[in-house]
């Protein structure tokens, strides 16, 4: 059961679909696809409701800060 503070946190959270990742990356929406996939070895950070993914922008905006910062190190 949520409690009440945790539900105002949850509301204030927007998620994103796989368009809207797309378009924030400006990559192609079979590219984000390919991301999800189990035998990706840098899956992006995203959430499965049912059929649908979802992601949490401040996420995968981490996620692809953490991939430059490994390239800058290599």
């Amino acid at each position: 059961m949520f409690m009440p503070d945790e539900i105002s946190n949850a509301s204030s959270v927007e998620l994103l679909t796989v368009q809207e990742i797309a378009a924030l990356l400006k990559v192609p929406v079979s590219w984000v696809y390919g991301h999800l996939r189990k035998r990706c070895t840098d899956r992006l950070p995203a959430y499965r409701l049912g059929k649908y993914w979802r992601f949490r922008s401040e996420e995968v905006l981490a996620w692809l800060q953490g991939h430059g910062e490994e390239r800058r190190a290599v």
